[in-house]
């Protein structure tokens, strides 16, 4: 058996019909290398072991949850990388999948790891606090819309799939869950400058409540803060406006 490590957001699944949900979605889509994060109690694990033909590893940072994975299914050994996702280098070198139910706690961090990966990362299927999950996948003029929205949608076509009750975790959390997919479109937005997309990003939600001139003004000239785009709030604006502000850079 194992034990439930609250430091690190353990919050294991434990209903079968929500994992069979998960790995059915997984399975809607081909691939050749899978990369499961935090497999923890191993409650879809099993299932993703039984995938023929598929290259899979699993990144644990929990030692007692390894051996307790090695244990219950003998398969696994070799496979499990004992280390912290956010300081894990890349572990294909060629396109893979990925899926995990998210400690919360980095969940945002992340969706950020996977953006640093999404040259190979071809579909992730995650679950995160539903609060996390509908900003991913909110759409412009949203409440929920903001940074993470806008810098996962560039890259990525997101989803919002369904929600899982409290109940189906072991201990069950204080927030409902969300499952959401992304799907890898390349560059569509053609980003040529990656870092300062995401300042501009980060610098309009900086004060989302606030017309874009106020804090974008230290990034652009005069005559181009006085255009219509600036008088609207970051929360307005879709990938695409956000590409074509960067072309006006200082």
């Amino acid at each position: 058996m194992y034990t439930l490590k609250k430091s690190l957001g353990q919050h294991f699944l434990k209903d079968r019909e929500v994992c069979e949900k998960i790995v059915a979605a997984l399975n809607q889509h081909d691939f050749q290398r899978l990369l499961e994060v935090g497999p923890g109690g191993g409650a879809i694990t099993g299932m993703l072991l039984e995938i023929p033909s598929v290259e899979f590893k699993a990144i644990e940072i929990d030692r007692e949850k390894i051996a307790y994975l090695e244990s219950a299914f003998p398969s696994i050994k070799g496979k499990l990388m004992e280390n912290d996702i956010l300081e894990s280098p890349v572990p294909f070198n060629e396109p893979f999948t990925i899926i995990g139910n998210f400690p919360y706690n980095i969940s945002t961090q992340i969706v950020f790891k996977v953006l640093d990966w999404r040259e190979l990362v071809e579909t992730m299927i995650g679950m995160f606090q539903k609060e996390v999950a509908m900003r991913i996948c909110a759409s412009p003029g949203t409440k929920d819309y903001g940074i993470l929205s806008v810098l996962t949608q560039a890259y990525f076509k997101t989803e919002y799939l369904f929600d899982v009750d409290p109940e189906s975790f072991n201990p069950p959390p204080k927030v409902t869950s969300g499952v959401i997919k992304l799907r890898n479109i390349g560059n569509p937005y053609g980003i040529e400058n990656n870092k300062k997309f995401l300042m501009l990003v980060k610098a309009a939600f900086g004060q989302r409540r606030k017309q874009l001139r106020n804090p974008l003004k230290p990034y652009f000239e005069k005559e181009i803060l006085m255009g219509e785009i600036f008088s609207k709030r970051a929360e307005q604006l879709s990938v695409q406006d956000f590409v074509d502000l960067v072309k006006k850079l200082k």
